[in-house]
């Protein structure tokens, strides 16, 4: 990183730590599924995005993370942040043992098995024998934590502070993955499948550990997003989040970090804009949002955002190499006259 990405990032670090004292307690909550929301999209884009498999079955691991956490808090009064390794390490293996098969299945085929999962899932969480621990169509209410060490801040403040930093990390973690072997081998299957087998890249162990680690970071955030609502129930957990989170990495930028962040804005805050404009068809004017956003910007916000910040490097430097210009000449020209 170059010195002024790094004061980019110091200053938006500090906005987000200044954001919850500037704003409504409600603000913080929605701003905090932002956060949860960027982990798990973080997570997906592991997957679909470096990786190249599609999966619309991430709500699925999502639910299994919130699930562990508040069936950890609620049965076993386990503290609310030692449930996030545990769901993450539960999500970990079920991703890794879900993957093993789907190595059989690319493209569509992928798509519809995981497809299959993300339906299946809230039937699975309603089943009888299963309600002692998941509370059938009831769900589970569990309790907010309070800041510790008597920090003079709310619960949606601390919570807000807390997931922060989870994503914060969350994020180091895949950045720092992605930009070594890792990462490399993750594009080349991706891009071309049997000139990486060819190199000796081990597709088959790689392709599984991505689907293993993607569901780990998307059980994280379902665990964080189960504790910021305080009440988990299998409805909440339909296909249609599933989609959601493909819509947002799509929105966000494929293959993107930073792409994350702005797929999880637009799915917390565009339907709730796309409500205020209309009550009567909220989503008929979020596919006009969506559709708009897919005609403009069709590598994502931050593949729009790297354009433009291209243009701009090049038209500044044009403009030096033209001030440049005549300075040169009467260099020459004076040269020429001392001669």
């Amino acid at each position: 990183m170059n010195k002024r990405t790094l004061i980019l990032l110091a200053v938006l670090l500090l906005a987000a730590c200044a954001l919850p004292l500037l704003v409504s307690n409600y603000r913080v909550f929605q701003f905090t599924l932002v956060l949860v929301y960027a982990i798990a999209l973080l997570g997906l884009n592991l997957l679909t995005g470096y990786n190249g498999q599609i999966s619309l079955g991430h709500g699925a691991f999502y639910a299994i993370g919130a699930y562990c956490a508040a069936i950890l808090m609620d049965k076993f009064g386990v503290p609310y942040w030692a449930t996030l390794p545990a769901a993450g390490a539960v999500c970990l293996v079920v991703g890794f043992l879900f993957g093993l098969p789907a190595l059989r299945l690319e493209g569509l085929y992928l798509a519809l098995a995981t497809f299959a999962l993300g339906v299946s899932m809230p039937q699975l969480l309603k089943y009888h024998h299963l309600e002692k621990w998941t509370g059938g169509v009831q769900g589970i209410v569990i309790v907010k934590p309070d800041p510790p060490f008597g920090l003079l801040i709310s619960q949606d403040q601390w919570l807000y502070y807390f997931t922060l930093a989870v994503m914060i990390l969350m994020f180091l973690l895949a950045w720092n993955l992605l930009r070594g072997r890792v990462g490399r081998a993750l594009i080349a299957i991706r891009d071309q499948h049997t000139a990486a087998e060819a190199m000796g890249v081990n597709t088959a162990l790689y392709k599984s550990l991505t689907f293993g680690v993607s569901a780990m970071y998307t059980g994280i955030a379902g665990a964080l997003g189960a504790i910021a609502i305080q009440f988990v129930a299998p409805d909440s957990f339909n296909i249609f989040l599933s989609i959601t989170f493909l819509v947002g990495i799509v929105i966000g930028g494929l293959a993107s970090i930073p792409g994350a962040i702005y797929g999880a804005l637009f799915i917390q805050f565009v339907p709730n804009i796309a409500d205020e404009i209309s009550k009567a068809a909220p989503w008929a004017i979020f596919g006009i949002f969506l559709i708009g956003f897919v005609y403009v910007m069709p590598l994502g916000v931050n593949g729009a955002i790297r354009m433009l910040m291209g243009k701009l490097a090049r038209k500044g430097h044009d403009g030096l190499s033209t001030a440049d210009a005549p300075a040169v000449g009467k260099a020459e020209n004076g040269s020429h006259t001392a001669g």
